[in-house]
């Protein structure tokens, strides 16, 4: 049971099959359509998935995410690469509110970049992400103009209420029901992130064909309970 765990708890790949857009549809499907010499600017708070979206949509070839951990020599490589670097097609650049000045000149330098060549057979789509909307933004205002170039996105945060439909519906799709005294559980002790949630989803699948148990509050606390390494979930208080 605990090698069964730790092979279906993590969470899968970001992709954008697995994000639950919820009230960001219009975000998500300008992102599945994104052509070459488009820029999207996606900003919002913490968890609404900025990070989910910027790395399937860098999980290509082709494609480069860069976020504050990146060495400023990936930045100034993609920024201005010379002709022996690599010109890949999607660049994505994470938590833009986090990078120092020497990263922030090179977005700078990049969104020059990408509006020179928006035109040409070497277009490349551009995709930034942070936390606040451009004008709130605590960064060098040449660039803070540029961020709102082409198109800018509000993401927000799901609601219980979209998770819990969410879950429902991801469970239904694999002929499982999901009492709710099992979904209100999850939401009060685990990850809120969606990918982390269907990762548990799918566990309690697997979980409950092994033990040849129905879906049940004391299914899934046994089932955490077993858990070798508990990154995910907040507290065991309410375990007893």
């Amino acid at each position: 049971m605990k090698q069964l765990l730790l092979d279906v708890l993590a969470a899968p790949a970001p992709s954008l099959e697995n994000y639950v857009a919820g009230p960001n549809i219009e975000a998500l499907a300008t992102l599945r359509a994104l052509a070459p010499g488009r820029a999207v600017y996606l900003w919002g708070p913490a968890g609404c998935g900025r990070t989910h979206l910027l790395r399937a949509l860098s999980d290509r070839p082709g494609a480069v995410y860069l976020d504050s951990h990146s060495p400023v020599s990936a930045y100034r490589r993609t920024a201005q690469p010379d002709e022996s670097d690599a010109r890949p097609a999607l660049i994505a650049i994470d938590d833009l509110h986090l990078l120092d000045e020497p990263r922030l000149a090179c977005v700078f330098s990049l969104y020059n970049r990408w509006r020179e060549t928006s035109a040409t057979d070497i277009a490349l789509s551009l995709i930034v992400a942070g936390e606040r909307a451009p004008g709130q933004l605590e960064i060098r205002e040449d660039l803070r103009t540029r961020l709102g170039w082409d198109l800018v996105f509000r993401l927000e945060v799901l609601s219980d209420a979209e998770k819990t439909d969410a879950l429902i519906r991801q469970a239904a799709s694999r002929g499982l029901q999901l009492a709710p005294e099992v979904v209100n559980w999850i939401l009060t002790h685990y990850e809120r992130d969606m990918r982390q949630l269907s990762a548990l989803l799918d566990a309690l699948d697997r979980y409950s064909l092994a033990a040849k148990r129905p879906i049940t509050l004391p299914l899934l606390r046994a089932m955490l309970a077993e858990q070798p390494q508990p990154p995910s979930i907040q507290s065991y208080s309410s375990l007893s």
